[in-house]
Formats: C-alpha cells, sequence, structure tokens
C-alpha cells in the first residue's frame, strides 16, 4: 500500500497557499463556490499541464481513471467537466495572474547568480520535443 505523499502533491507543497487565499479574498474569486474552489481549479489545471493534457475531456478522463488518488493529489473529489469549464469561463483570470507573477518574482529572488563563470564559447542542447 502506498503510504508517501505522491511527487505532484510533493510539488505543489512549494506553493504559497496563503498568498493565493489572500489574492482569492481579495478579488473575490470563491464568492458562491461550494465545492470546486480556485486552488481546487489551480491544481486541476496544473496537473494537466504537467501530464501534457491535450484538452479538459482528456484530463477529466484521466482523473476518473484515476479518481481514488484525486483526492490525495490535493485536487478534491469534485473535479467534473462542466465544473472545470465552468470555473475556467467564469472566475476572474487576474487572480492567476497575479499569483503567476508572484511565483516569478519568487523564483528569480531565490536564483544565484554567477554560479558557474565559464571563459569562451558555451552550448546548450534541449532534447525536448515539440508537438506540432
Amino acid at each position: 500500500m502506498h503510504n508517501q505523499k505522491y511527487v505532484f502533491a510533493q510539488v505543489m507543497a512549494f506553493l504559497d497557499n496563503d498568498k493565493f487565499s489572500y489574492i482569492v479574498k481579495k478579488l473575490n474569486g470563491n464568492k458562491f463556490v461550494r465545492h470546486f474552489t480556485c486552488w481546487n481549479q489551480l491544481l486541476t489545471l496544473m496537473f494537466g499541464q504537467l501530464s501534457a493534457r491535450n484538452s479538459l475531456r482528456d484530463l477529466i478522463n484521466m482523473l476518473q481513471a484515476h479518481q481514488k488518488k484525486v483526492f490525495h493529489l490535493g485536487i478534491g473529489k469534485n473535479v467534473t467537466l462542466s465544473n472545470v469549464a465552468k470555473a475556467n469561463e467564469q472566475r476572474n483570470s487576474e487572480i492567476f495572474k497575479q499569483f503567476a507573477e508572484y511565483m516569478i518574482a519568487l523564483a528569480s529572488n531565490k536564483t544565484v547568480k554567477d554560479v558557474l563563470r565559464l571563459e569562451g564559447s558555451v552550448f546548450a542542447f534541449d532534447s525536448s520535443t515539440i508537438d506540432l
């Protein structure tokens, strides 16, 4: 039996939930929301992005196939195609924009500059593929 945190849950632990809650409260993001909160929406969409899903339907089908694990990922249990589509349509995208800007600023402050000082030409090779 699996008794450790899933990798996705470990990665999402780095997100500043307090800052996100502050932004949501400031912009009334969870107003009239019962179950599928902005945090659940963020985690759902991030899971779809990290697992390379091509559409909302693909994402929801994959989450329903692993329904027992979804709660332990932190996403919640009320993830349906209509909930995600309605949330994407009706919620203020400014919430996610401000949170992304905050996380980018936080990450850029933590980078170490001049870690490796290399003389001469430096080449980087990227082996990732791009879907066309």
